[in-house]
């Protein structure tokens, strides 16, 4: 093994995970020259390029991928097992990168991280707000936090709200000028805000319950976001009718900003879920933001693979 090499492993695996030099750079408190070295000198040593560069993108060669495969598992197997070595002295410690989408931020997120800053100081929480569906083993995360419904199976679970209804909300400005949908039927008469999935590219469709079955319809609207809470925003203007979960307008509703409409129609939702692979569990910095969530949520502890915090509704 040529040990020269191995220090400068996790760059090459930080800008593959990073898809470039200037994240990776950031994301490892480095220059980005000094990134662009390590690379270089890796590159010359294998005798093959590991990355192909353009001056729009960064992508892995075969021979980058090669390695990247390899040595991404066994670096970040290194790297928890030196975290559980501190932990016996300490406490837990190192960086901590969670996957999340924008809704969850108000809904859970921001108290976990709140507190988790008050209880363990000494890890670092990085939230990478996605709103695609990522592959958190892939792309080097910790763990995710999906709605249930979105997570694979092999994952491990940590349930962090109840259960939410996906509600319609309009402002009353915008009722009174154009009238209340009575009826799913009439969604096609109104400027209903679509959103944009950002992975298929397609438009999500609004989920309603009618005589007894779920249905899916299209969003006919002049405005197409790819953020629910953009939505939220354009529906508190006036400008149409958003499809939301009701926990990000509940304070809306209460305060008269917002007024649901076919409540009758609204489906439940499975809840946020922080997920992970199974090893993953045994780091203690992860251990510590579950541990956390716990708290916060005042859930007891529960065993399980699909493990679940907070009360289900």
């Amino acid at each position: 093994m040529d040990r020269d090499l191995l220090p400068h492993l996790p760059i090459i695996v930080a800008v593959a995970r990073r898809r470039g030099f200037a994240a990776a750079a950031a994301s490892l408190g480095m220059s980005p020259s000094s990134v662009s070295h390590s690379v270089r000198l890796v590159e010359e040593r294998l005798g093959t390029p590991l990355f192909a560069r353009t001056t729009r993108s960064v992508r892995l060669t075969e021979a980058g991928r090669v390695l990247v495969e390899g040595a991404g598992p066994a670096l970040q197997d290194l790297a928890e097992r030196l975290e559980h070595v501190r932990a016996i002295k300490g406490r837990p410690s190192g960086l901590l990168r969670i996957n999340a989408p924008s809704i969850a931020l108000p809904m859970v997120v921001t108290a976990l991280v709140c507190e988790m800053a008050a209880r363990f100081p000494s890890v670092r929480v990085e939230i990478s707000v996605d709103n695609a569906i990522a592959d958190i083993v892939a792309d080097g995360f910790d763990a995710g936090i999906r709605l249930g419904e979105m997570i694979a199976e092999d994952m491990v679970t940590v349930r962090l709200t109840p259960s939410f209804k996906a509600i319609i909300v309009a402002a009353p400005a915008y009722l009174a000028t154009h009238g209340r949908p009575e009826n799913i039927a009439d969604l096609r008469r109104h400027n209903c805000i679509a959103l944009r999935r950002i992975r298929s590219g397609g438009l999500y469709a609004w989920e309603l319950h009618e005589n007894g079955r779920d249905i899916a319809i299209e969003s006919p609207g002049s405005i197409i976001v790819d953020d629910a809470l953009y939505a939220r925003e354009l529906a508190l203007a006036g400008i149409g009718l958003a499809y939301i979960f009701e926990p990000l307008v509940r304070a809306d509703i209460a305060a008269g900003q917002l007024t649901p409409v076919l409540a009758r129609a609204a489906i439940e939702e499975p809840g946020l879920f922080l997920y992970f692979p199974r090893r993953a569990a045994l780091a203690p910095k992860l251990r510590a933001f579950i541990d956390t969530a716990k708290a916060v949520t005042g859930a007891p502890s529960r065993a399980g693979l699909r493990a679940t915090v907070g009360s289900a509704s």
